[in-house]
Order: C-alpha cells, then sequence, then structure tokens
C-alpha cells in the first residue's frame, strides 16, 4: 500500500507482561558466576554445536530451517560473552538450551522438524533479522485445537515482555521451553517477542516486532497453515515497559489492531521524568514527537482502546494522561483500575480485560473503515489503513488527515500536509470526486499493480492537484525529500540494514581517527549488549556493490581515511577540508572538531549515509529507564574533541540541529 515504503507485513496482537520499569534509573543485577570448569564445560559444547551446525550447511540446510538451531548457540554465545549469570540456575538453562540445540539439529538431519506443528505449548522459533544478520528468538504457542477445525481462523496475540534487568536470550528459551502448557481454552495463537532485550520496542526493537510477526505468518505459509490466521483480529496488548510499547506501537500504527491493550508503561517523557529538563534544548524536545505516545492519541479515533491500571500504581498516571488528552479531542477509551493494587496485574484484572479484550476481536478490524482520523509527527509513522501521508510541510510539527469516505469520492481536511495517498475499496473503478480544504477535485484514479486503485494527491501553493506515481518518484529523484524510510535522524538509521565502514588510509590528523575508532568500538560494544546482535563492520575496500544498494552505511573517519567519506562528501551539505569544516555557515577547525549527520546516501539515495556515529543514547541511558532512549543529536551535530586518558570519547556539542523536510539546513525552531 506505502510507495516507496518499506512493508511491515502481517497485523497481530501483543501482550505484554513483565517486571516494573520506574522511573529512576534501575540497578546492575548481581552477576552469579559458575565455576570455571562449567564456563569451559559451556563453551566447549557450544563450540560442539557450531560445528554441528556446520555440517547441517553442508548437508544443504538453510535459512529458515537452521536457524532453529542456530539460536540457541547464539544465546549460549551471549550470555558466555557478556558473563550474563544473573540467576543461579543460569548455567544450567545454557546447558538445557545447548542440549535442545543438538536435539532439533538431530531431527533436522534427518528432514524433521517436529516442533513446528507442536500445540497446546509454547515452542522457541527464530528469524534471521534483516538489521544486522543476528538471529533473533520468539516464541509460538498454538491453541491444542489449532489446525482441527480447517474453517476456523485464530486470533494472534504478540506478547511483549515487560523489562527484566536479568533477561537473557538462555532466560528467554528457558521461560518458553514448553514445561507449561497453555490453558485448554485458549482462544489464540500467542507469539512473544523477544524484542532484543529491554529498549521498550524502539528502534531496532520495533523492527523487531514486526519481524516476528512476518517469521510466524512465513512459517505457517510455508507449512500450508497461514489461511488459519485473521491478520484482521490482531490484539495489541501489554503491561509495564510492554503498556509502553503498546501505547507506542498501538497508536503509531493505528489500523494494524483491532484493540490494544495496554496496562501501565510511560505514554508522555516529560510527566513520567518530571526532573528532566522542560523543555529539552532543540532538537531533543522535537526528536521526543517521534516516541510520545501521548502526541498520538487521536488515532484512538481508528482502534479502540482497554487500558489497565493498578489504582496504587505511580504508573496509572500513563493512562491518566492519555484519557485526560483523548476527553479534549472528543474520544473515549476503557480503563480498568483495580483496587488496592500496585504495579501488578492479577489474573483476574487479565480475565476481564481479556473479555473485553475478546469482544472487539470477535469483530475484527473492518477491512475498510468508512472515516480515518490520522495523526503523525514524522514520516516514520505515515499511514493509517486507507490513508498515506507522503509528504509533510516540517517535521516534528502535528500532521493530520480526517477523511471520510463518500458514495462517489472522499471528503478530506488535513494539515502540515503535502503529499497524500489514497486507497479505494475493491472493486471502485471510476472517476472519484474529492472534496479537500475546500476544493473540489475529479481523479481519475491508479492501479500501481494486481488488487485496488490509488489516489495521490499533491499540494504546492496551497492547491491541491492529482499527481501520477511515477511521477512523484522521479520528483525524489531530482529533489531529496524525507520520506517513509528516509526521516532522520542518526538513530533511525539502525532500524534498518546498516553496515559500519571504517577507513584502511591514513587520516589527516590523529585526533579525529581515534575518536572515530573508539566511537566505532563503543557502538559494538554497546549493540552487542544492548540491542543483542554483531555490529556489522567492513573496511571502505571491502564495501560491494550490494552493501550500497541495499544498507544504510555508517562511514567513520574523514575524507582521507575512508574513501567512502571522500566519495559522497560533495552531495551532503557539509564542507571537510584538513584545515577546516564549514557547516550551516559555521567555520570549526578540522584538527579539533568531528562532523556527525545523517543524510541520504549520494551513493543511494534509496539509503542513508551516517557520518562518525552509532546511536547517540549510550549505556548509562539504555541502563536507566527506557524514556531516555530519545535521540541527542537530532540530524547533525558538530563535536569538539576533547578526549583525556580517561575519557576517548570526551566531546561537546558546538552545534546540532535538524534538516527541514527536503534535506536542507534551516534555523533553529
Amino acid at each position: 500500500m506505502y510507495l516507496h515504503s518499506r512493508f511491515l507485513l502481517g497485523l497481530l496482537c501483543v501482550v505484554v507482561f513483565g517486571d516494573s520499569a520506574r522511573a529512576q534509573a534501575f540497578k546492575s543485577p548481581k552477576v552469579v558466576l559458575p565455576p570455571e570448569e562449567t564456563l569451559k564445560e559451556l563453551a566447549g559444547k557450544t563450540e560442539i554445536l557450531g560445528k554441528i551446525i556446520t555440517g547441517l550447511e553442508k548437508q544443504g540446510v538453510r535459512d529458515p530451517a537452521i536457524l532453529e538451531v542456530e539460536v540457541y548457540r547464539e544465546a549460549a554465545q551471549k550470555i558466555l560473552e557478556h558473563k550474563e549469570f544473573f540467576h543461579a540456575d543460569s548455567a544450567a538453562w545454557t546447558l538445557e538450551a545447548l542440549q535442545r540445540g543438538m536435539l532439533r539439529a538431530r531431527f533436522l538431519s534427518g528432514g524433521e522438524m517436529p516442533w513446528s506443528g507442536a500445540t497446546g505449548f509454547p515452542v522457541i522459533r527464530a528469524y534471521r533479522s534483516r538489521i544486522d544478520g543476528s538471529v533473533q528468538p520468539y516464541a509460538v504457542t498454538l491453541p491444542a485445537s489449532y489446525g482441527k477445525e480447517p474453517t476456523r481462523k485464530w486470533r494472534i496475540d504478540v506478547v511483549l515482555h515487560g523489562r527484566d534487568t536479568t533477561l537473557t536470550e538462555v532466560k528467554f528459551l528457558h521461560r518458553f521451553n514448553g514445561d507449561q502448557s497453555a490453558p485448554k481454552d485458549q482462544a489464540f495463537v500467542q507469539v512473544d517477542v523477544y524484542g532484543r532485550g529491554n529498549n521498550a520496542y524502539r528502534w531496532a526493537g520495533e523492527t523487531d516486532v514486526f519481524e516476528a510477526i512476518d517469521a510466524l505468518f512465513q512459517s505457517e505459509r510455508v507449512l500450508g497453515r497461514d489461511q488459519l490466521l485473521d491478520p484482521n483480529r490482531v490484539v495489541l496488548r501489554g503491561f509495564s515497559m510492554g503498556g509502553a510499547g503498546t501505547w507506542h506501537l498501538g497508536l503509531h500504527w493505528p489500523g494494524r489492531w483491532c484493540v490494544i491493550g495496554p496496562g501501565a508503561g510511560f505514554t508522555d517523557t516529560h510527566r513520567y521524568l518530571p526532573k528532566l529538563t522542560n523543555p529539552l534544548p532543540y532538537p531533543q524536545e522535537e526528536c521526543l514527537r517521534i516516541y510520545d505516545a501521548i502526541d498520538y492519541a487521536e488515532n484512538a479515533f481508528d482502534v479502540p482502546i482497554v487500558a489497565y491500571s493498578g489504582a496504587k500504581d505511580p504508573q496509572k498516571q500513563a493512562a491518566d494522561n492519555m484519557d485526560e488528552r483523548l476527553n479534549t479531542l472528543g474520544l473515549s477509551m476503557t480503563h480498568l483500575i483495580a483496587p488496592d493494587v500496585e504495579h501488578a496485574f492479577p489474573a483476574a484484572w487479565q480475565a476481564k480485560a481479556e473479555a473485553l479484550y475478546a469482544k472487539y476481536a470477535k469483530e475484527g478490524r473492518p477491512a475498510y473503515p468508512p472515516k480515518v482520523r490520522f495523526v503523525t509527527y514524522t514520516l516514520k509513522y505515515p499511514a493509517c489503513n486507507w490513508v498515506e501521508i507522503m509528504g509533510m510541510d516540517r517535521h516534528y510539527d502535528k500532521a493530520a488527515v480526517d477523511a471520510e469516505r463518500t458514495p462517489v469520492g472522499f471528503n478530506v481536511k488535513t494539515a502540515n500536509v503535502r503529499v497524500l495517498h489514497l486507497t479505494l475499496p475493491e472493486g471502485a473503478v471510476e472517476a472519484q470526486t474529492i472534496a479537500i480544504d475546500s476544493q473540489e477535485l475529479i481523479v481519475r484514479p491508479w492501479a500501481n499493480q494486481a488488487g485496488p486503485l490509488h489516489v495521490y494527491l499533491t499540494r504546492k501553493e496551497g492547491r491541491w492537484s492529482a499527481v501520477l506515481p511515477q511521477r512523484l518518484l522521479t520528483d525524489r529523484a531530482h529533489k531529496l525529500q524525507k520520506v517513509n524510510g528516509l526521516t532522520g535522524p542518526i538513530d533511525d538509521a539502525f532500524t534498518e540494514a546498516f553496515l559500519c565502514v571504517r577507513g584502511a588510509d591514513k587520516p589527516w590528523h590523529e585526533k579525529t581517527q581515534e575518536y572515530a575508532e573508539a566511537n566505532l568500538e563503543r557502538f559494538k560494544q554497546e549493540w552487542s549488549k544492548y540491542f543483542r546482535g554483531e555490529l556489522p563492520v567492513k573496511k571502505d575496500i571491502d564495501v560491494t556493490n550490494e552493501d550500497i544498494a541495499s544498507r544504510n552505511l555508517i562511514l567513520f573517519g574523514d575524507p582521507s581515511s575512508n574513501s567512502l567519506i571522500a566519495q559522497v562528501l560533495d552531495g551532503l551539505p557539509l564542507t571537510w577540508t584538513k584545515s577546516e569544516l564549514v557547516l550551516n555557515g559555521g567555520k570549526f577547525p578540522s584538527n579539533e572538531h568531528v562532523p556527525v549527520m545523517i543524510h541520504p546516501n549520494p551513493l543511494n539515495a534509496n539509503r542513508y549515509v551516517v557520518l562518525n556515529s552509532g546511536h547517540t543514547f549510550h549505556a548509562a541511558d539504555l541502563q536507566g529507564t527506557n524514556a531516555l532512549l530519545y535521540p541527542r543529536l537530532g540530524d547533525y551535530a558538530i563535536l569538539r574533541l576533547a578526549p583525556t586518558q580517561d575519557d576517548p570519547l570526551g566531546a561537546s556539542v558546538e552545534t546540532s540541529g535538524l534538516f527541514n523536510d527536503f534535506w536542507k539546513l534551516s534555523p533553529k525552531r
């Protein structure tokens, strides 16, 4: 449905239960390191499983089947690498994982995958992430009667865990090892997502949710059972950190769910962190509008909300804030409140919530709702049902579409929208009468491919007109624009396939190179520890055509040390010579400063290029509350280098900001 967008395939329901995510930093969990001989045994068995996997590959076993074994090896590797033995039984769980991996390998060598059809208990599954190639686990619980009624279509529940500072892949695998049976009357397929740990399903964690959804549909399609899944009966729900994830995913993607059920979890950074500077400095305050669910409250028009809170839980404030905002918008939600309960979701209240979820799930999400009322602050979240915003006047200001289907076309009102895409109902083929912002247009719909027809509209100098999608693509090729998949800020580059590239030649200034290398090493460690993957890294001389075509390129160094920086530099709004940096009229000595930036790649305008930066938040933020995972530098910055012996990454921000919607420098707000 989205033109020039990355599709998020499949729609599911998300349930999230877990530990508290308070507004203060979490204590690091205590490590219960097993004896040295146990560590050697685990390392040895991990190596053996690796050799078994290599043998399977020689037999011709490939993705996705081999991932169902590889996920156990990677879990063991991670717990050993980071010494994450947070529980007295962590070593035993790791051994259990390795044994299960070896058992699965024996089945696979004979061409069997008996776990793929198991019903009545959770089963670990896996997929290879498109972001970094890592193998990520998820769990599926098929009801005991799944497949026994060939015409029955099942609701799907995707379960996102809550915050757990002791969570590892090994612990996740143990939690869903099949020892606990599903309730006999379970009325849905349940998907538990690992979500790369504790990130509140932001950034790569958000991509992870949808990759797990896609993996479920793909695996059922391969088994010839995808007709048993009902993508129109999707329930998104969760508690604690999962509640925050549910508010976020539910209101950013309201057309994907038939009901959302957030329990606790934060919705507004400043209210959740009252001691945080308010407002934050530019451009940090603007970037809060990416993930603050409160700003997307109006999208409750498109999806029902059944919220839950304990009456004595401080996180009840999140639902109260949302309820208050909805009242001002003429909208409403259901808020279940358990008396005398703190941060917990008792079984009796889960049952009450489930009864309401089931009511909405029975009706399902309408295939083509007659009216859509959608808001966004970024084209990272561009669409709801048959409405897609393809261009904004100004990112991080509210963009809104209020659209209604009529017998002859559409009535539409917009704000801060420059390009609009409307999908017609199935079977509609005639010219459409579109009343939009006090204009009336007669528009011939366009067929992109088999399926429904489409209408594309652009606004110039206050007037709307119809346009062909080919013209939009051509315009984008001639003039860079912020579009879905290319919105910034810097942190957005790490939500899709990316490759870090280090230079192989001599730098202009050793200080710049030392900073670049130290920053890359920090990113590598943080990615492994907090985003649970191995950072993809190459030298510039090893980058291939396929890399440039398919990945965001994250370039470390300077134009002398890194040949790819030299290649893209004249396509960036930056002058960088051996003596000085020039950005937005400011001049900075090159021997004391380094630029960081995200921009469409001059070598492939459909992908990003990033200079000298991984995530702009770091370990202290990732160890603290998830509300701290907001961008620190926007789209660009110049850093003044001030390294010390103790801190090779010492630097201060000289300037930072956001590009406008045509990737041009603009004044600060």
